[in-house]
């Protein structure tokens, strides 16, 4: 199977105590919205710290194919001058959001309530997930979409010419459906309803606040929560300051917290309740995580963690935390095969559906690497009593973050670990690389 790409592979061996301080990238998820938001304000907006990943470029491309002026001005400076809710001109080419699930589908959101029409396709894994979670409930709006079996890209999505606003309740714990049906609310005349069982993140809300948009949040009696939008408000142009990706952020945390003698400093990065459910968990297994310097920077808290070598202890991680921390999971893995006793993961079913089946994956990796471990439907057990032997080469599917958990793990195992690929580290994460290697890390290349 062609991937567009030749394999990188690489191999990571034990290293002494890490130090300094790691520039972890923009956060993904605020960089994408940044820029479609700029998009439909009225005028310019300009933001700084933006993740300059393949995935946040495809969205660049995207607002530009539909009439914004998009302008990179220094690194990670970008100039959005926007065109208003609803104003977005027909595409005259397909749409690529390469491996951005996060991009193409709050784009749907943003088209569905405009009347045009758009072609969005992505790479070989983006045009496997499914697309139907979005695009099912987009047409409540009155939009029409054409797919392939399954609702899976290539698509043509066409938008609403009368849109209507809505009242659904979202019943994935996904924050790019409620997020894209937020968007899709900005052009629908009268209040739009979305409701969600489980609370995920929250940045579309507070991001379109910053922009002006006219909402409203409210605790619902089960636990999740119902967001109102107000349609045909114009938003107005803001700046952002994009904060550090905790999830970024993760894999230089745990390598600090595994290798002996470790102190490593990861400044201003996004502590979100709502994202930092890896933080709180590290903190129960024992982890010496400090948090200097909170401040704030467009409606959301950021910080300073200072990471230390820690004697983890295994824990049972909350189900209901796994929104909060769904893509942390394989790097805690790896933090869990190094504490001692028992951690326990549950709640986990989304992973099957990312960029890979993430948790077969993982189980596949524990086992080449020697960790005892259990693969659940919807979890894992990892019994970290002996730590990590390694000395295998892993399997990554295409997943960047396999690849950088098992790289991190290989910092610490007894013998080196290898991924097959690398190459798709760039999709979120470039850099990574050479920030672990100025950390300490010893990283070579490996035939294919």
């Amino acid at each position: 199977m062609s991937h567009g790409h030749s394999p990188r592979p690489l191999s990571s061996r034990r290293t002494g105590p890490l130090a300094g301080t790691a520039l972890v990238p923009g956060d993904k998820s605020i960089s994408h919205r940044a820029l479609i938001l700029g998009a439909m304000a009225v005028g310019r907006s300009e933001i700084t710290g933006l993740l300059e990943a393949e995935d946040v470029l495809g969205t660049a491309e995207a607002m530009r194919a539909l009439g914004a002026d998009v302008e990179r001005q220094g690194e990670g400076h970008w100039a959005v001058h926007g065109v208003g809710v609803g104003g977005f001109a027909e595409p005259q080419s397909v749409l690529d959001f390469g491996n951005a699930g996060t991009g193409s589908r709050l784009v749907m959101g943003a088209i569905a309530t405009t009347p045009i029409s758009a072609v969005f396709t992505g790479d070989a894994s983006l045009r496997r997930r499914p697309m139907g979670r979005v695009l099912e409930p987009l047409t409540k709006f009155g939009a029409t979409y054409v797919a392939r079996e399954g609702g899976l890209m290539p698509l043509t999505l066409t938008g609403a010419s009368d849109p209507i606003c809505i009242d659904h309740t979202v019943t994935v714990a996904s924050a790019q459906v409620k997020s894209a049906l937020l968007m899709a609310a900005l052009n629908a005349p009268g209040q739009t309803r979305i409701a969600q069982t489980a609370l995920t993140r929250d940045h579309t809300e507070k991001m379109l606040a910053g922009f002006g948009a006219k909402i409203a949040v409210e605790s619902l009696p089960d636990g999740g929560e119902a967001v109102y939008v107000t349609g045909e408000v114009d938003l107005k142009p803001s700046d952002v300051e994009v904060p550090r990706d905790p999830s970024s952020a993760a894999f230089p945390l745990v390598a600090a917290l595994i290798v002996p003698g470790s102190e490593v400093t990861i400044p201003g990065v996004l502590l979100n309740p709502r994202r930092t459910g890896l933080l709180e968990t590290l903190r129960e297994m024992g982890a010496d995580i400090a948090i200097v310097n909170r401040r704030f920077s467009g409606g959301e808290e950021i910080g300073d963690l200072v990471a230390r070598h820690s004697a983890l202890r295994g824990v049972d991680v909350p189900a209901a935390r796994a929104p909060a921390m769904i893509d942390e999971y394989p790097i805690l893995a790896i933090a869990a095969s190094f504490a001692d006793g028992r951690t326990t993961m549950r709640g986990l079913e989304e992973l099957r559906v990312k960029e890979s089946d993430r948790l077969a994956a993982m189980s596949a990796g524990l086992k080449a690497c020697g960790v005892t471990h259990e693969e659940l439907p919807d979890g894992l057990i990892v019994d970290g009593r002996q730590g990590m032997a390694g000395g295998a080469r892993v399997a990554t599917h295409m997943d960047h973050r396999i690849a950088m958990s098992f790289l991190v793990a290989g910092m610490a195992a007894e013998h080196p670990v290898s991924v097959d690929d690398t190459a798709m580290i760039a999709t979120s994460f470039t850099g990574f690389e050479t920030l672990m290697r100025n950390l300490g890390a010893d990283f070579v290349q490996v035939n294919a």
